[in-house]
């Protein structure tokens, strides 16, 4: 593949430029953009790059922003930063075009690794995921594994999950523990990743 550019959305500058000065040294080439407004008006020129986000802009959301993407359209992929608490807009995120959402704070070489894959993803134009063997895994899983993992990719705490299902959060991490293992997600973006990529639309 050849040289791509990150292009960094976000409109608070200090995290704006963090951002771009630890992809820069991991020998990234980075344009900065201080809103999605702005990013949008170059967007078309776009022909090999991948795009950083925020989830909460001023201007509009980070799932807005990559709507208006589809839109367009442009193909780019995505990751979106979110809090802790914004888990559900990121999910929703993923399903308007996201490749990958990370929550705040995050080590820096979990940043470095989504763009790499987000890279990887660029070059070989597809999603990458084994469709099949993902659907394999999830008749894996036992009717309150489902459950689980339903409320989980809806981004609901386990304290949340426990209390619909009237089940301690011990009982809970158990089973979440066992949907991760059973699935082979060693984060919960790559389960949703798999979810969304599989169609699992359960409620």
């Amino acid at each position: 593949m050849g040289e791509y550019i990150v292009h960094v959305v976000d409109d608070e500058e200090p995290v704006r430029k963090s951002i771009a000065f630890l992809l820069s040294t991991c020998g990234f080439p980075v344009r900065m953009h201080d809103s999605a407004t702005a990013f949008l008006d170059m967007a078309r020129n776009i022909r090999n790059g991948c795009l950083v986000t925020d989830l909460r802009m001023a201007d509009m959301s980070g799932v807005e922003l990559l709507q208006k993407l589809r839109a367009l359209p442009v193909r780019i992929p995505a990751i979106v930063i979110t809090g802790h608490g914004d888990v559900p807009m990121a999910v929703e995120a993923m399903k308007a075009g996201a490749v990958d959402f990370i929550e705040k704070p995050f080590e820096d070489k979990v940043l470095i690794e989504a763009v790499e894959r987000a890279a990887e993803e660029l070059s070989k134009g597809v999603s990458g995921h084994d469709v099949a063997g993902i659907k394999a895994r999830l008749e894996l899983l036992t009717e309150r594994e489902r459950e689980i993992l339903t409320s989980v990719v809806a981004g609901l705490p386990n304290k949340t999950i426990a209390y619909d299902l009237d089940i301690s959060p011990r009982t809970v991490e158990v089973h979440r523990a066992n949907v991760m293992a059973k699935m082979d997600a060693r984060s919960l973006p790559e389960l949703v990743r798999m979810t969304i990529a599989a169609g699992y639309t359960e409620k």
